[in-house]
């Protein structure tokens, strides 16, 4: 069946945001008064949704979740200065390619939609993408299929028409829950031996292998 989309992650697989993440969630944790975490343990929560990311990474109540959620967006806004997070070598080129080639590009992020689509906008992606899912826009987070589901909805395909690509095990595991195609890739937030842990059908170091992924499916 021929690839129709490619759902694309954003964190750790199209824009290298990690250093301000972990940047600002440390600065939160001091903000707060709450329990030292080091920068790779940060670093391991990246792909969860915002409050999970906290309350999975130190004991603390639900009240303390969402005020880590609130202090989150006021320090993450004072840091996301521009130049703050650049898109990784040879995705935008190979983005540009894809599109040419006609397929249809769609992100799936459990990063805020208002945050998402100030990147968009910023790296001059909107001709490109032409479907977003967010955190905003489904109720389950990754590794539920939510969020494909909804993008295979809209676009009116099958789940043999798709290929979901990221950088850590949620956003495989949402793909494999989908029935569709997988891409992990190995200089994000994940590791290539966590990628092979959970059957990943495709594993690249560079995001311009994509181009020979889809050409192999094609076959």
């Amino acid at each position: 069946m021929k690839i129709k989309a490619i759902i694309l992650d954003f964190d750790g697989t199209l824009a290298d945001t990690q250093t301000l993440i972990t940047n600002t969630m440390l600065e939160v944790i001091n903000r707060l008064g709450l329990e030292q975490r080091s920068r790779e343990e940060c670093s391991r929560m990246i792909g969860l949704p915002l409050k999970q990311t906290f309350t999975d990474l130190i004991p603390m109540t639900d009240e303390m979740g969402d005020r880590c959620v609130e202090a989150y967006n006021q320090v993450f806004h004072e840091n996301n200065v521009p130049g703050a997070v650049p898109l990784f070598p040879h995705v935008l080129e190979t983005m540009r390619e894809l599109h040419r080639l006609g397929y249809v590009l769609t992100i799936a992020s459990s990063r805020s939609r208002h945050s998402l689509m100030d990147f968009v906008e910023t790296f001059g992606l909107e001709e490109i993408i032409t479907h977003v899912v967010s955190a905003n826009d489904v109720t389950h987070a990754k590794p539920h299929p939510e969020a494909v589901n909804q993008t295979l909805e809209h676009l009116g395909i099958q789940p043999g028409e798709a290929l979901v690509v990221g950088d850590t095990v949620y956003d495989i595991e949402m793909g494999q829950n989908a029935s569709i195609h997988t891409c992990g890739v190995t200089y994000g937030n994940g590791t290539r031996c966590q990628l092979e842990e959970i059957h990943t059908e495709f594993i690249i170091d560079d995001f311009s292998q994509l181009l020979q992924v889809v050409k192999t499916l094609e076959a």
